[in-house]
């Protein structure tokens, strides 16, 4: 046997040893952060004595499970990246990209690791107000995932098929970092310049190439710092910190976990099957009862992703089976993406409210009729397009099996309602109703639908912890990079040119559609929302524009962005759900796209549809 052949097995051996360790472990704690967070609820509720230490552990064991989950994403590739670009590219050169994520990833987890280590270390000797340990049980969490986010970056670089362009990439980012340590001194005369040479090119050209999103952030935020101020890089590893432990942020992974149990428990089947026998016997109605299944399932799962999978595997085998083209599937399930984020409880307003302060339940209060309004700009475009189609029209379905269909389907109906009755409410907060959800839905599973399969729960739990982690460490970064944004002094310059704009409040609005139509597009929503939210929203304020109609506008303008292609990384999502060509929907999503941008205008100067419900 050679020596690459051993040394190939030996990766491989260490590989399945990490990955299985800090699988079981994720799902543990994930599992274990969703009893002590329920316990913490039944104490409250039921026996009226709240757990003074539940939240306490809870978003200890919260951070740890982003850090594993941001491990287990790496190996899954699941860290949100631009390849739209890559994918254009040959053969050869999109290797070397593919090898270049994760030799950007090493220098940034590399340079990280240290400050990490010595932050956790100095917290070691605080202790914590309600259990009483060392802070280090918590600290920890980010020196470790950082050093197993770079122990398996460094694995799967040496398990890429082309050993020439992993050394092609290590090189270029060596040669890199040597150029700007060699002329260091330029930046100090640049001045401001260095904010577009760091925040916009550094981080665009990572972002471009292939790079994950969290990772360009940090770049940018690192180079800034190290290259052109004093100011010690361990306060990256602060602000990530702070980002990552938001105490709303805990709902995450519970929203997540709960729109997979939908899914498998037939919950959200249930839910189809009804709006089916509702609305199949009309032109276009299955199609109709595709935006409103997204309607109900949106925000449950915290995820566009999640959301489309629960409605995809029950509609989209009757809609091709009744004729329906598959690029106009595709494009019409993109486009309920982008109609339904501001469908509470959506993640996207959650980040919204943890990183500007804006009430949680003032944003589930007023999400819900803009998607409505969003969801008849697109009806109309179905009728429009289905007017003289009858491929997929269904028999009429009796009364008696429509009634017997919406009792079968009524737990899932109400689960929705429920959890946002709660919120808007007051009566339980995101995180609180979040387990309450999940307890249901296994019930029901269980009880009810009798579809429950017990292999597939630490999957689940592992997918759970992926996904967070993956959303969780762009957070943390895109905290820190907004915090170098905020002391450079770009916060001000920003504030003054938005408020030198001429035309007042409904320029502003018309800028801020466009700025997060393309912001949507290249760095996703939670990234948008948490690099320029808390920099917009006062200005909003200051204009009289109401904070939950801002976020209305903001959100679906970045959702369009999020799902329109070329660049829409929801746009492939879609498409990898449906299993359709992206070429094939790009054509039929453009009266879907025209009806979106009517729909975000009217929603932006009409604050009512917005607020009125406040």
């Amino acid at each position: 046997m050679s020596v690459s052949t051993k040394l190939s097995s030996a990766l491989i051996s260490f590989e399945s040893l990490l990955v299985s360790s800090v699988e079981w472990c994720a799902a543990a704690l994930v599992f274990a952060d969703i009893a002590i967070l329920f316990a913490g609820v039944v104490s409250r509720f039921v026996f009226h004595q709240p757990l003074t230490w539940s939240d306490e552990l809870a978003s200890m064991i919260f951070l740890w499970t982003a850090m594993l989950g941001s491990v287990i994403a790496v190996k899954r590739a699941e860290h949100m990246r631009m390849t739209a670009l890559i994918s254009l590219a040959s053969k050869d050169k999109a290797s070397f990209f593919e090898a270049l994520q994760y030799c950007a990833g090493l220098a940034f987890l590399t340079l990280l690791f240290l400050p990490s280590y010595e932050r956790a270390m100095d917290e070691a000797i605080v202790m914590t107000p309600a259990l009483e340990i060392s802070s280090l049980w918590r600290e920890a969490a980010l020196p470790v995932g950082i050093l197993l986010m770079a122990v398996y970056s460094f694995v799967r670089l040496f398990q890429l098929p082309k050993l020439v362009q992993s050394l092609q990439a290590a090189l270029f980012i060596a040669i890199t970092v040597f150029v700007l340590y060699k002329f260091q001194f330029i930046f100090d005369e640049l001045g401001a310049w260095n904010l577009l040479i760091f925040f916009v090119g550094v981080v665009l050209c990572a972002v471009f190439a292939g790079v994950p999103i969290g990772y360009s952030f940090g770049l940018g935020v690192l180079g800034y710092l190290g290259f052109t101020t004093s100011t010690p890089i361990s306060v990256i590893v602060g602000r990530m910190d702070e980002g990552m432990s938001h105490q709303i942020l805990l709902a995450v992974p519970l929203f997540v976990f709960l729109g997979l149990l939908m899914e498998m428990s037939g919950m959200a089947r249930a839910m189809v099957a009804f709006l089916e026998s509702l609305l199949g016997h009309v032109r276009g109605g299955l199609s109709y009862v595709l935006i409103g299944a997204m309607y109900l399932v949106s925000g449950i799962s915290g995820s566009k992703a999640a959301d489309m999978a629960a409605v995809t595997p029950a509609l989209f085998p009757e809609m091709k089976k009744r004729g329906a083209d598959e690029g106009e599937l595709v494009a019409l399930l993109a486009a309920t993406g982008a109609q339904t984020e501001t469908v509470p409880p959506s993640l996207v307003l959650i980040t919204i409210g943890s990183v500007t302060g804006v009430s949680i339940s003032g944003l589930f209060t007023g999400g819900l009729l803009p998607a409505l309004v969003l969801a008849l700009m697109l009806a109309i475009v179905v009728a429009w397009r289905s007017r003289n189609d009858h491929s997929q029209v269904l028999p009429r379905a009796k009364t008696s099996q429509v009634m017997r269909l919406f009792l079968v389907a009524l737990p899932a109906l109400a689960l929705p309602f429920v959890i946002r009755f709660a919120v808007i409410q007051g009566i339980a907060t995101a995180t609180e109703v979040s387990t309450i959800g999940i307890v249901y839905c296994a019930l029901a599973g269980l009880i009810i639908y009798r579809q429950w399969s017990w292999v597939r729960i630490v999957p689940m739990l592992i997918e759970t912890a992926s996904l967070s982690g993956a959303i969780l460490f762009i957070i943390g970064t895109a905290t820190a990079m907004a915090w170098g944004l905020t002391q450079s002094g770009f916060s001000g310059w920003l504030a003054n040119s938005m408020q030198a704009l001429p035309g007042g409040a409904p320029v502003f609005l018309c800028v801020s559609i466009v700025a997060f139509v393309v912001l949507g597009s290249v760095l996703e929503g939670i990234p948008a929302i948490v690099l320029l939210g808390p920099l917009l929203f006062p200005i909003a304020r200051q204009l009289g524009i109401h904070d939950v109609h801002y976020a209305m506008v903001v959100v679906l303008s970045m959702g369009l962005g999020l799902f329109a292609p070329p660049l829409g990384v929801g746009y492939y999502a879609a498409c990898a759900i449906g299993k359709v060509d992206p070429n094939k929907g790009i054509k039929p999503i453009l009266p879907y796209l025209l009806a979106l941008i009517v729909g975000i205008v009217l929603i932006a100067f009409v604050p009512w549809i917005s607020i009125g419900a406040l």
